[in-house]
């Protein structure tokens, strides 16, 4: 007796439609993964810049800032958008808004964000020595998605980030 080994043709079409059908419901669902992946870093980068600027303030005894910046050395003109990078620094002078002097310490430089934005209502962030921001501000993430996978960085009077999915009053978040 000879028996042929092999899929007839029914078998490998069925065989290809799961197939497809996995895949097609697998590949959004990693491209989402990967795109949250990227944001909560960004998210994450930001936080850590803010900690950072609240814990050596306090160390230092003075003022740290925050602000945009596109070339990891000095702030960007007012309105720069922050997702084209920013830069934490000791802000000897004070200055308000903060703009890093030659010789201020650089202590953090933080590049572009290439595949989202952030929006904020600051310009610039500046944590003194006795632990607060002086004023609440706001960052929403935003990629491609748009607002229903935004984050934002809401960061309270006393200098402490908390992220959330929507904004200070609890309403939704924009992508603006």
């Amino acid at each position: 007796m000879d028996r042929h080994r092999g899929f007839t043709l029914a078998e490998l079409v069925f065989t290809l439609a799961i197939a497809t059908g996995l895949l097609g419901w697998g590949v959004p669902t990693f491209l989402d993964v990967s795109r949250d992946a990227e944001r909560t870093r960004e998210v994450n980068q930001l936080v850590q810049s803010v900690h950072l600027a609240r814990n050596e303030a306090i160390k230092r005894n003075g003022v740290v800032s925050l602000c945009p910046s596109t070339d990891g050395e000095g702030c960007a003109p007012a309105g720069t958008p922050w997702h084209l990078g920013w830069i934490v620094f000791v802000n000897d002078d004070r200055d308000s808004p903060a703009v890093r002097d030659p010789g201020e310490e650089l202590l953090q430089v933080h590049a572009q964000w290439a595949s989202g934005s952030v929006h904020a209502n600051r310009g610039t962030l500046s944590s003194r020595a006795y632990g607060q921001m002086g004023v609440t501000a706001s960052f929403t993430f935003c990629d491609e998605r748009g607002p229903r996978a935004a984050r934002a960085v809401i960061i309270s009077q006393t200098g402490r980030p908390r992220v959330s999915a929507s904004d200070a009053s609890g309403a939704a978040l924009t992508c603006a």
